[in-house]
């Protein structure tokens, strides 16, 4: 393959080689002959010279163009700016062993403080649990799930864990302006848009408070950066338009916002159907944090394994009826905060549907269907230690009481050759479903 010397090498050999040796019979004539006098030498030094100059002057103005010292100035300083406004002064910070640095901010200083309409509030006390909420057993109630809290480190009372944004997580973004924030179209509809595909359980049509899971938590494979696999709970209002409103939670594997495939605990909000309101985490202001031993965009730890351990964790999330402000509680007993009622328009008052399970984004990367993950990667069929469920589901009613899913629950796969679910119902784990798969496949193109 590197037997023979390419074009421009053999070139450059010819060119080195003596007339001489090229034309013997002509070394003591033609060469003499053609010997160029003083003054051409001086001219072809000067010619050589500006040649020299121009050519390299025509580079530095390429480069020059190519890399807009300009733009990438501002872009640098934007990039700065975003990190000052997230990374708030830490009291502690605590080395994760996965490279994270968790920072203990104190609690008024946290992102969602920076709201115009937040700013000078502090946290608002625990509101009432649901009746009927209770622990079952398995469930996790502390913060040992979590990798950076491994070493048994935590941050004091009084502040809350944030995962720090360093240079290289908002690099990976498509911009500095879209950091943070998610691509339109992640709800699912009548019809799959933006490469966006789930595989979901959901009721519809009546008033909703909140709702309930145990999520079996999976580190299933990502196919490129720019795509993600999550497994969630969406609280829902308003229409699939411009105005939909969302409350998630859940975990996911997403290279591009955490730059590595681990599972991570994540919530999100929108008021505008993910176009210029709302953020992962806390990445903008608006989720206020309670907790000082959970951290939002943090690796879960330990994960479920194919034919070995399962593991699992417990969201609830649900409208506080004295207060109307959403909040959430991992595990428990582990309440971790709460959206303000004053983000939203339409979950100012309630929501119009829940939904349960698995999403991915698919971009098409190879030319065909892409071969990320959904839950454990493996279908529905193949059950429990193989497929990944959702189980114990359960929804807040107007009397903030929690019930278990009426019979109006529905399952349903976008492209079910990819990914898919299946549901059921029996006494341990009450409304349940197995779903996911493993993407591009024979059947799955």
């Amino acid at each position: 393959m590197y037997s023979s010397s390419p074009a421009w090498e053999k070139s450059s050999k010819e060119e080195a080689t003596p007339l001489c040796q090229k034309f013997p019979q002509a070394q003591d004539t033609t060469l003499m002959a053609s010997s160029p006098s003083p003054a051409h030498l001086v001219l072809l030094l000067l010619v050589a010279l500006f040649g020299g100059w121009a050519t390299a002057a025509a580079s530095a103005a390429n480069e020059t163009q190519r890399f807009r010292p300009g733009e990438e100035l501002r872009r640098y300083r934007r990039v700065q700016a975003l990190l000052k406004r997230l990374n708030k002064p830490a009291l502690r910070t605590i080395q994760s062993p996965d490279g994270d640095l968790i920072d203990c901010v104190a609690a008024h200083l946290q992102p969602a403080f920076d709201h115009p309409r937040l700013r000078g509030q502090r946290p608002l006390d625990p509101p009432v649990r649901p009746k009927g909420h209770h622990r079952r057993p398995n469930e996790t109630a502390d913060a040992g799930v979590q990798l950076w809290a491994v070493s048994g480190e935590l941050c004091p009372e009084g502040s809350v864990p944030i995962r720090r944004t360093t240079e290289a997580d908002v690099l990976r973004a498509s911009s500095v302006r879209r950091f943070g924030r998610a691509p339109a179209a992640r709800v699912r509809r009548d019809s799959v848009a933006g490469g966006h595909e789930h595989a979901v359980g959901y009721v519809a049509g009546g008033e909703y408070y909140g709702a309930k899971a145990s999520i079996n938590v999976w580190a299933p494979r990502v196919s490129t950066p720019s795509e993600f696999s999550l497994s969630q709970i969406w609280v829902i209002a308003g229409s699939f338009g411009n105005d939909l409103n969302t409350i998630e939670a859940g975990w996911q594997v997403s290279p591009q916002l955490y730059g590595d495939n681990s599972p991570r605990f994540f919530t999100y909000w929108t008021t505008d159907a993910y176009q210029t309101t709302g953020c992962y985490n806390l990445l903008c202001s608006g989720f206020i944090q309670t907790n000082s031993r959970i951290a939002m965009g943090a690796a879960i730890s330990p994960t479920s394994g194919y034919n070995g351990g399962q593991f699992d964790i417990s969201l609830l999330v649900w409208k506080d009826p004295n207060h109307g402000n959403w909040w959430l509680e991992f595990g428990s007993g582990e309440l971790v905060g709460y959206w303000p009622s004053l983000l939203f328009s339409h979950l100012a008052s309630h929501a119009s549907m829940v939904q349960f399970g698995g999403e991915v984004v698919n971009t098409h990367a190879s030319g065909a269907h892409t071969a990320t993950q959904m839950g454990s990667g493996h279908f529905a069929g193949e059950g429990f230690g193989r497929a990944s469920y959702f189980r114990n589901l359960e929804v807040v009613d107007w009397d903030n009481s929690l019930l278990p899913l009426a019979a109006g629950f529905h399952v349903t796969a976008d492209h079910p050759n990819c990914y898919d679910i299946q549901g059921g119902v029996n006494d341990v784990w009450g409304n349940y479903f197995y779903y996911g798969g493993p993407g591009r496949n024979v059947r799955c193109t």
